[in-house]
């Protein structure tokens, strides 16, 4: 007995379409969903990130009578290198340079040839590249991403790329100094080129690397706020002990220069930047920085300090596009006080003054 086959219909043009347009709907309506919720997970993983920084810097100060971590060498001292050479620094800043370039060598292995690590002591590496020093301590890796933001994707590809800064490298600079963004001519030299590999998408607070010692340490560079200058003879000792911060839960230790997990990052002076940070105390938070306590550069006087963003090349731009000539407050990168000053909280100039003397 033959068995009846039933004919299986398929589907008909309308039916396609309406399945084509539904699921363009689902599309339309998941797809900020997804974002959001990959941008919230990028945030956690950045805050993750800091909480184990925060976490490694607490084990260094055990081990270090108490100290934070950061460059230690000092002037007037005597250093061997990697490769031999002796270095007989004449300032804390060419010291903390030569310490630089000291573990930059000995953790890469790069002491001659064409990729040689080269100084470059005309800068603070205190501020971009103090990270080293605990990646140092914790015996980490100098192409661990473990400094930086999950959504910084420059920088990660950069780090995983530690031998291509030349030309066409999209390491900044490497073309030479584009129209509109920071122009000081050093920043295209080989010395600073070649360190991008090594940096962090987090920065030190400028008080966890130098003492408040008005009128003897180092102030902001009113055109540009990538770079610091001197003002008497800077004490870079990595001297502070993480117990003289009267504030920890309020006080900024480091923080990621720009707001990544948006889809249009903002540099942290903006108002509703709300950039991660890691606290004190070991918290991390990304509160608003229109929130924090306004940025002071005693030299200046107690009128809050202000300046505009000039971007890096290959760093985000400003609101307004390059050239905006909105002045935006430093926030927590200039604290009144030093470590005994506050950035979030109640604030009054008389009390952390009377604290601090």
């Amino acid at each position: 007995m033959m068995m009846k086959q039933t004919k299986r219909r398929g589907f008909s043009l309308t039916e396609c379409l309406v399945l084509v347009v539904v699921l363009g709907l689902l599309v339309a309506v998941l797809a900020p969903m997804l974002g959001a919720a990959r941008s919230r997970m990028r945030g956690l993983s950045s805050a993750e990130k800091l909480m184990q920084i925060g976490v490694g810097g607490a084990m260094y100060a055990n081990d270090n009578t108490g100290r934070m971590f950061g460059y230690s060498w000092r002037a007037g001292e005597t250093y061997t290198m990697p490769n031999g050479l002796v270095r007989n620094p004449t300032s804390d800043q060419e010291a903390g340079a030569y310490q630089n370039e000291e573990i930059l060598m000995r953790r890469t292995g790069r002491l001659n040839g064409i990729y040689k690590i080269q100084n470059f002591s005309a800068r603070v590496p205190h501020r971009r590249y103090g990270h080293l020093v605990l990646l140092d301590y914790l015996g980490q890796s100098t192409e661990s991403d473990a400094y930086i933001d999950p959504s910084d994707g420059k920088q990660l590809y950069w780090t995983a790329n530690p031998l291509n800064y030349g030309p066409g490298s999209g390491v900044p600079y490497a073309n030479g100094t584009p129209d509109g963004y920071d122009s000081d001519p050093n920043w295209a030299t080989n010395s600073v080129r070649q360190r991008w590999a090594f940096a962090s998408s987090y920065q030190m607070v400028v008080d966890a690397w130098q003492r408040y010692t008005p009128g003897n340490r180092y102030i902001p560079v009113e055109d540009t706020p990538h770079l610091f200058q001197s003002n008497g003879t800077p004490d870079l000792h990595t001297g502070h002990q993480m117990n003289a911060v009267l504030h920890p839960s309020n006080k900024v230790w480091m923080f990621e220069e720009f707001d990544r997990d948006r889809q249009q990052p903002l540099y942290f002076g903006y108002d509703d930047a709300r950039s991660d940070k890691l606290m004190f105390d070991g918290s991390v938070n990304n509160w608003a920085s229109g929130d924090a306590v306004p940025s002071v550069v005693i030299e200046h006087g107690l009128t809050p300090w202000v300046q505009k963003y000039v971007p890096l090349d290959r760093f985000p731009l400003p609101v307004g596009g390059l050239g905006d000539e909105t002045l935006l407050s430093q926030r927590y990168r200039w604290t009144y006080g030093g470590v005994y000053g506050i950035n979030y909280g109640s604030f009054s100039f008389e009390r952390e003054s009377s604290a601090r003397d």
